[in-house]
């Protein structure tokens, strides 16, 4: 596995902080300009990284990192939506600008999507994402105790598949080792919890067949990679945020993995956004799952 140049990058920082995330989403302060300066003198980038190569496609990474500081750090993988179909790292790493400004480090993540390879591959991929970081954690200062996976949509499913998929599954094949592939909670932003539910029926939807095309053990597929078919006493805290009218993943995905869950024993929490959307969620919503967020990750003693 190759490794990009790491250097200090405050300019990007800047740009993408500056100019492209809302205010609200991320921190209560009256002067989000010298914030964001602020935050990009702090932020070190080491983009490009090649974590995997895989039906010579090279899965790559890049690893924002807090600087002024040489003790491990909480972490977060981040992983873009897009249906398995579409999306890119650079194109959604705005999501996980409010975990810099609490001082963490993040890694964004790419995986093969259905052009290049078919389901279970991103599975795999972002299953191998998570032995790099864990074995990595010395070079970046991650601190492997509080590891934090999220993700929207397609990335809410992969999200839950790297935190709550046993050994066992062998979905890690491709990228052996020794590590224990742990993570000390989960964040989902409407992530498809039944992926077979979505093949056929009335909840069919494109992207999910595209994705499984025509594999003749589809559905034998599908159920391989559906995190309720994962649902088992032992697993990491999960906080699902997900709107009751959203049209793209349908709200009982959530639903019945927070039953599920509930009755497993596992600590959860749905959030629910009343009318909301596949996402698109306004300002004020927004702050309300960001403080949701941040509740959870306190409760679970992943911030103080």
């Amino acid at each position: 596995m190759t490794e990009g140049k790491r250097f200090h990058y405050p300019l990007l920082c800047a740009v993408l902080i500056c100019g492209l995330v809302p205010n609200p989403a991320l921190a209560d302060t009256p002067d989000s300009a010298s914030w964001a300066a602020t935050l990009a003198r702090n932020c070190r980038v080491t983009p490009g990284i090649t974590y995997l190569t895989a039906n010579n496609w090279e899965a790559k990474l890049d690893v924002y990192q807090p600087t002024g500081t040489n003790t491990p750090v909480p972490t977060l993988i981040y992983i873009h939506g897009g249906g398995w179909v579409g999306g890119d790292r650079q194109g959604a790493f705005l999501n996980a600008v409010p975990y810099l400004e609490m001082g963490w480090a993040v890694v964004n993540v790419s995986y093969r999507l259905a052009r290049i390879s078919l389901a279970p591959a991103a599975v795999e991929d972002c299953r191998c994402v998570l032995r790099w970081v864990i074995s990595k954690a010395k070079d970046y200062n991650f601190d492997v105790n509080r590891l934090v996976v999220t993700g929207h949509s397609a990335g809410g499913h992969l999200s839950l598949t790297t935190g709550m998929l046993p050994a066992s599954a062998g979905l890690e094949r491709q990228c052996p080792g020794n590590e224990d592939l742990n993570v000390a909670a989960i964040i989902n932003w409407y992530g498809i919890t039944d992926v077979g539910d979505l093949l056929d029926g009335p909840n069919m939807k494109t992207y999910a067949v595209t994705w499984l095309s025509s594999l003749t053990n589809r559905y034998a597929v599908a159920k391989r990679v559906s995190p309720l078919e994962y649902v088992r006493p032992g697993l990491p805290p999960i906080l699902t945020i997900h709107g009751d009218a959203d049209p793209t993943v349908p709200y009982t995905h959530a639903t019945r993995l927070h039953e599920a869950l509930s009755k497993a024993g596992v600590p959860n929490q749905l959030h629910t956004v009343p009318g909301g959307k596949h996402g698109g969620f306004t300002d004020e919503e927004t702050l309300k799952i960001f403080a949701t967020i941040r509740q959870f990750l306190q409760k679970h003693h992943l911030v103080k």
